[in-house]
Protein backbone atom coordinates (compact mmCIF):
# COMPACT_ATOMS: atom_id res chain seq x y z
CA UNK A 1 0.00 0.00 0.00
CA UNK A 2 2.62 2.14 0.86
CA UNK A 3 4.20 1.94 -2.43
CA UNK A 4 1.13 2.46 -4.33
CA UNK A 5 0.59 5.35 -2.34
CA UNK A 6 4.51 6.87 -3.13
CA UNK A 7 3.99 5.72 -6.81
CA UNK A 8 0.63 7.47 -7.37
CA UNK A 9 2.36 10.88 -6.54
CA UNK A 10 1.49 14.42 -4.44
CA UNK A 11 -2.22 14.00 -6.02
CA UNK A 12 -2.92 11.15 -3.78
CA UNK A 13 -2.33 13.06 -0.70
CA UNK A 14 -5.38 15.68 -0.67
CA UNK A 15 -6.97 12.12 -1.11
CA UNK A 16 -6.00 10.37 2.14
CA UNK A 17 -6.72 13.78 4.16
CA UNK A 18 -10.27 13.53 2.84
CA UNK A 19 -10.47 10.13 3.42
CA UNK A 20 -9.35 10.61 6.94
CA UNK A 21 -11.55 13.73 7.49
CA UNK A 22 -14.58 11.68 6.27
CA UNK A 23 -13.98 9.00 8.62
CA UNK A 24 -13.51 11.35 11.36
CA UNK A 25 -17.10 12.85 10.92
CA UNK A 26 -18.61 9.71 10.05
CA UNK A 27 -18.01 8.47 13.61
CA UNK A 28 -18.48 12.22 15.18
CA UNK A 29 -22.15 11.94 13.26
CA UNK A 30 -22.65 8.12 14.82
CA UNK A 31 -22.23 9.84 18.04
CA UNK A 32 -24.16 12.66 18.34
CA UNK A 33 -26.98 11.17 16.64
CA UNK A 34 -27.53 8.16 18.84
CA UNK A 35 -31.29 8.21 19.49
CA UNK A 36 -31.12 8.53 22.93
CA UNK A 37 -29.29 12.36 22.62
CA UNK A 38 -31.97 13.44 20.64
CA UNK A 39 -35.76 12.01 21.11
CA UNK A 40 -37.51 10.10 23.46
CA UNK A 41 -41.30 10.09 23.48
CA UNK A 42 -41.25 9.60 27.37
CA UNK A 43 -39.61 12.77 27.52
CA UNK A 44 -42.30 14.37 26.06
CA UNK A 45 -44.78 12.78 28.48
CA UNK A 46 -42.78 13.46 31.45
CA UNK A 47 -42.50 17.43 30.40
CA UNK A 48 -46.39 17.56 29.94
CA UNK A 49 -46.99 15.51 33.10
CA UNK A 50 -44.70 17.70 35.35
CA UNK A 51 -46.13 21.03 33.81
CA UNK A 52 -49.60 19.80 34.43
CA UNK A 53 -50.39 21.93 36.97
CA UNK A 54 -47.89 25.01 35.92
CA UNK A 55 -44.61 26.09 35.33
CA UNK A 56 -41.65 24.74 36.80
CA UNK A 57 -38.81 26.05 38.51
CA UNK A 58 -35.15 27.12 36.87
CA UNK A 59 -33.67 23.72 38.20
CA UNK A 60 -36.14 21.35 36.38
CA UNK A 61 -36.17 23.44 33.43
CA UNK A 62 -31.96 23.42 32.89
CA UNK A 63 -32.49 19.61 33.57
CA UNK A 64 -34.69 18.74 31.09
CA UNK A 65 -32.72 20.78 28.75
CA UNK A 66 -29.86 18.58 29.24
CA UNK A 67 -31.43 15.77 29.27
CA UNK A 68 -31.52 15.57 24.77
CA UNK A 69 -32.34 17.79 21.79
CA UNK A 70 -36.12 17.27 22.40
CA UNK A 71 -35.51 18.34 26.19
CA UNK A 72 -33.54 21.39 24.87
CA UNK A 73 -36.34 22.46 22.59
CA UNK A 74 -39.39 21.75 25.04
CA UNK A 75 -37.66 23.54 27.78
CA UNK A 76 -37.69 27.00 25.56
CA UNK A 77 -40.80 26.98 26.23
CA UNK A 78 -40.93 26.53 30.00
CA UNK A 79 -38.19 29.34 30.08
CA UNK A 80 -40.35 31.59 28.03
CA UNK A 81 -43.66 31.50 30.22
CA UNK A 82 -40.67 31.86 33.40
CA UNK A 83 -39.02 34.76 31.65
CA UNK A 84 -42.20 36.39 30.84
CA UNK A 85 -45.46 35.81 33.06
CA UNK A 86 -47.64 37.77 30.61
CA UNK A 87 -46.17 35.52 27.57
CA UNK A 88 -48.77 34.77 25.22
CA UNK A 89 -49.16 31.52 23.17
CA UNK A 90 -47.69 33.12 19.91
CA UNK A 91 -44.78 34.15 21.93
CA UNK A 92 -44.24 30.79 23.28
CA UNK A 93 -44.92 28.83 20.10
CA UNK A 94 -41.66 31.79 18.77
CA UNK A 95 -39.82 30.14 21.43
CA UNK A 96 -40.20 26.90 20.70
CA UNK A 97 -39.80 27.29 16.71
CA UNK A 98 -36.32 29.34 17.69
CA UNK A 99 -35.36 26.22 19.64
CA UNK A 100 -36.06 23.68 16.97
CA UNK A 101 -34.69 25.49 14.13
CA UNK A 102 -31.27 25.95 16.61
CA UNK A 103 -31.47 22.17 17.22
CA UNK A 104 -31.57 20.87 13.61
CA UNK A 105 -28.76 23.05 12.44
CA UNK A 106 -26.86 21.36 15.05
CA UNK A 107 -28.37 18.11 13.67
CA UNK A 108 -27.08 18.93 9.91
CA UNK A 109 -23.70 19.66 11.40
CA UNK A 110 -20.89 18.38 9.63
CA UNK A 111 -23.26 16.97 6.80
CA UNK A 112 -22.07 20.13 4.10
CA UNK A 113 -18.55 18.80 5.01
CA UNK A 114 -19.26 15.16 4.56
CA UNK A 115 -21.34 15.92 1.65
CA UNK A 116 -18.31 18.04 -0.25
CA UNK A 117 -16.06 15.33 0.25
CA UNK A 118 -18.14 12.86 -1.37
CA UNK A 119 -18.60 15.04 -4.52
CA UNK A 120 -14.71 16.38 -4.29
CA UNK A 121 -13.45 12.89 -4.00
CA UNK A 122 -13.89 12.03 -7.61
CA UNK A 123 -12.68 14.50 -9.74
CA UNK A 124 -10.08 14.61 -7.27
CA UNK A 125 -8.62 11.34 -8.02
CA UNK A 126 -9.23 12.47 -11.75
CA UNK A 127 -7.37 15.27 -11.48
CA UNK A 128 -4.07 12.92 -9.97
CA UNK A 129 -4.84 10.62 -12.90
CA UNK A 130 -4.79 13.53 -15.39
CA UNK A 131 -1.54 15.16 -14.09
CA UNK A 132 -0.13 11.61 -13.78
CA UNK A 133 -1.28 11.03 -17.50
CA UNK A 134 0.58 14.38 -18.84
CA UNK A 135 3.71 13.41 -16.68
CA UNK A 136 4.29 10.01 -17.79
CA UNK A 137 3.43 11.01 -21.59
CA UNK A 138 6.04 14.08 -21.35
CA UNK A 139 8.98 11.08 -19.89
CA UNK A 140 8.05 8.76 -23.18
CA UNK A 141 8.76 11.24 -26.23
CA UNK A 142 12.20 12.25 -26.09
CA UNK A 143 13.01 15.31 -27.20
CA UNK A 144 12.94 16.25 -30.88
CA UNK A 145 10.92 12.79 -31.22
CA UNK A 146 7.84 11.47 -31.88
CA UNK A 147 9.49 7.63 -31.53
CA UNK A 148 10.53 5.91 -28.96
CA UNK A 149 9.69 4.90 -25.38
CA UNK A 150 9.52 1.78 -23.29
CA UNK A 151 5.82 0.36 -23.69
CA UNK A 152 6.22 -1.37 -20.57
CA UNK A 153 7.09 1.53 -18.75
CA UNK A 154 4.08 3.55 -19.89
CA UNK A 155 1.72 0.78 -19.02
CA UNK A 156 3.33 0.80 -15.44
CA UNK A 157 2.89 4.29 -15.47
CA UNK A 158 -0.64 4.26 -16.58
CA UNK A 159 -1.52 1.87 -13.75
CA UNK A 160 -0.37 3.49 -11.35
CA UNK A 161 -1.78 6.74 -12.50
CA UNK A 162 -5.41 5.08 -12.26
CA UNK A 163 -4.76 4.07 -8.80
CA UNK A 164 -6.13 8.08 -8.28
CA UNK A 165 -9.04 7.55 -9.54
CA UNK A 166 -10.12 4.17 -7.93
CA UNK A 167 -8.71 5.75 -4.40
CA UNK A 168 -10.86 8.61 -5.24
CA UNK A 169 -14.01 6.48 -6.39
CA UNK A 170 -13.16 4.64 -2.55
CA UNK A 171 -13.31 7.81 -0.36
CA UNK A 172 -16.70 8.93 -2.28
CA UNK A 173 -18.93 6.20 -2.41
CA UNK A 174 -18.92 5.47 1.64
CA UNK A 175 -18.96 9.09 1.83
CA UNK A 176 -21.69 9.29 -0.14
CA UNK A 177 -23.67 6.38 1.49
CA UNK A 178 -23.20 8.09 4.85
CA UNK A 179 -23.87 11.45 4.08
CA UNK A 180 -27.45 9.85 2.61
CA UNK A 181 -28.05 7.77 5.40
CA UNK A 182 -27.32 10.81 8.07
CA UNK A 183 -29.41 12.96 6.09
CA UNK A 184 -32.92 10.74 6.07
CA UNK A 185 -32.01 10.17 9.93
CA UNK A 186 -31.87 14.24 10.48
CA UNK A 187 -34.85 14.36 8.49
CA UNK A 188 -36.29 11.77 10.57
CA UNK A 189 -35.40 13.38 13.85
CA UNK A 190 -36.54 17.18 12.93
CA UNK A 191 -39.55 15.59 11.79
CA UNK A 192 -40.35 14.41 15.23
CA UNK A 193 -38.81 17.44 17.12
CA UNK A 194 -41.85 19.63 15.08
CA UNK A 195 -44.48 16.82 16.05
CA UNK A 196 -42.92 17.11 20.03
CA UNK A 197 -42.68 20.69 19.83
CA UNK A 198 -46.51 21.33 18.53
CA UNK A 199 -47.94 18.97 21.41
CA UNK A 200 -45.75 20.87 23.80
CA UNK A 201 -47.09 24.27 22.70
CA UNK A 202 -50.81 23.16 22.90
CA UNK A 203 -50.37 22.05 26.74
CA UNK A 204 -48.90 25.19 27.60
CA UNK A 205 -51.48 27.50 25.85
CA UNK A 206 -53.40 27.26 29.17
CA UNK A 207 -50.57 28.39 31.24
CA UNK A 208 -50.46 31.48 29.42
CA UNK A 209 -51.46 34.53 31.03
CA UNK A 210 -51.61 36.25 27.88
CA UNK A 211 -53.91 34.18 26.86
CA UNK A 212 -56.82 35.69 25.39
CA UNK A 213 -59.92 33.72 26.57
Amino acid sequence: MLSIIQAAGWPIWPLILASIIALALIIERFISLKPSRIYSPSVVDEAIKVSHRGVPGPDTVNQLAQHSTVGEVLAAGWRALNSNPQCSPEEMRAALQAAGRSAAHKLERFLPALATIASAAPLLGLLGTVIGMIEIFGSQAPAGSLAGGNPAKLAHGISVALYNTAFGLIVAIPALIFWRYFRARVDGYVLALELAAERFSHHLEPLCKGSKR
